[in-house]
């Protein structure tokens, strides 16, 4: 069954706030009520599973991982009603057109990613997802230095911050990164 309309979701906020957590709520929910889901991932994203969403928390929906996101209408089955994709600052910009052409078709979409890289600079894909969405949740984690809410990713590096120069993408967990609130948030610059 179709929606009514279809609509746009995204998931937003630092590593460790629940991004992913919150997607696979939102996705049984959607298995619950019957509706037909299909859930991808990029293939860079190996560090859990590679063909299952996998938070850091441990929970895990089943996903297909795809290079390039003009693969996610080739993959597309007709009955499917609502799509995840998940880590999508990782994908190029064409997947903001894929995203709108599913809503357009009446599927709920649902996005999740990081809205910031960690020099706290607008990541990928993700800022034209914000601002083309129905719906728009950012969620925080907890700044490992104060407790206090982080809405920032810190990059370490053999254990000091990284340098404002590194490399945007490195795909990693805890042992690379933490969460940080502002004030904790550094970004040297050589």
């Amino acid at each position: 069954m179709r929606h009514q309309t279809g609509s746009v979701e995204v998931i937003t906020g630092s590593m460790f706030c629940g991004k992913t957590d919150e997607m696979i709520r939102r996705l049984r929910r959607a298995v619950i009520a019957r509706q037909k889901v299909q859930v991808f991932k990029p293939s860079i994203d190996t560090r859990y599973a590679i063909e299952k969403l996998a938070s850091h928390a441990g929970t895990e929906f089943e996903a297909t991982p795809v290079q390039d996101p003009d693969q996610i209408r080739d993959l597309m089955e007709e009955d499917t009603t609502v799509v995840a994709i998940d880590e999508a600052q990782f994908f190029t910009e064409s997947l903001c057109d894929i995203v709108q052409e599913l809503a357009a078709a009446g599927l709920r979409v649902i996005v999740g990613g990081l809205d910031t890289d960690f020099r706290a600079e607008p990541f990928g894909c993700m800022p034209k997802l914000m601002a083309q969405a129905e719906r728009v949740d950012k969620l925080h984690a907890i700044c490992m230095v104060c407790g206090e809410p982080a809405s920032r990713t810190q990059r370490l590096l053999n254990g000091g911050p990284a340098h404002y120069d590194d490399p945007i993408v490195v795909v990693g967990a805890s042992e690379m990164y933490e969460a940080r609130c502002r004030g904790h948030h550094v970004v040297p610059r050589d």
